[in-house]
């Protein structure tokens, strides 16, 4: 059984794929990690580019997701494809750097109960306009929700599978971030966030953050599951 099970959702990442390939052979120290490519569902050619390159990269692997059924779902499939003590995922837009992972695992290994922890990078470097947008999310997912949260979007999310087991109707969409930072927070697991340099796409453009209606939608989204999940407590707690 491997360490950890690190998931890497690619939507039309075919250009993306090699550079965060070898980014991950430079960095990666240990063969006890292994890094699960999931092709959700990709109109471009990520299909055949992970056939080509992944011979030559021994510590990664492929998912196949046929049809697109939104960013969860494609992380929800490697995370269920993986046998490892930890798991986790990242962005594959190379937009934070792959060693931010291996960091990450060492603070949840020497966390005094791994199986009850979650560690979560935190964004340095972002655009000030995204930071704001960020706080006023925070701000109202911690009063309706009733737990702090902060950053929630930020990559990597590495846990133990004994947490992913315990999972129960995961949405599908980018809510999947909160629903996993709020479960966490909830069990009162001890919560290590680590300092992540954000940078800029190295190919293609993202799904959400594209204009101010892309990110309205994502915004709705969100508020939207925020509710469900302060519905789903409230029906707990009448129990």
């Amino acid at each position: 059984m491997k360490t950890l099970s690190l998931v890497l959702p690619c939507y039309n990442e075919a250009p993306n794929i090699p550079l965060i390939l070898e980014r991950f052979a430079q960095v990666m120290n240990r063969d006890d990690v292994e890094v699960i490519l999931v092709d959700n569902g990709s109109t471009d050619d990520t299909q055949v580019v992970l056939a080509d390159l992944l011979p030559s990269y021994p510590f990664a692997r492929a998912v196949i997701v046929e049809v697109n059924q939104g960013y969860g779902y494609g992380i929800l499939a490697g995370l269920k494809a993986a046998n490892s003590r930890f798991l986790g995922w990242t962005h594959a837009d190379m937009q934070t750097d792959p060693k931010d992972v291996l960091d990450g695992l060492r603070l949840l290994e020497k966390s005094a109960d791994p199986e009850q922890t979650y560690v979560k990078g935190s964004r340095k470097g972002r655009p000030l306009s995204d930071v704001f947008f960020t706080i006023g999310m925070a701000i109202f997912e911690t009063i309706v929700l009733r737990v702090p949260l902060w950053e929630i979007n930020a990559q990597p999310n590495l846990f133990s599978a004994s947490f992913f087991n315990r999972w129960q109707d995961p949405p599908y969409d980018f809510s999947l971030d909160l629903y996993c930072y709020y479960l966490a927070l909830k069990s009162k697991f001890k919560i290590i966030r680590f300092e992540v340099r954000f940078g800029e796409r190295a190919h293609g453009i993202s799904r959400w953050n594209i204009n101010w209606k892309a990110k309205l939608k994502f915004i709705k989204r969100t508020i939207d599951f925020t509710w469900e999940l302060r519905r789903r407590l409230q029906l707990i707690e009448s129990r």
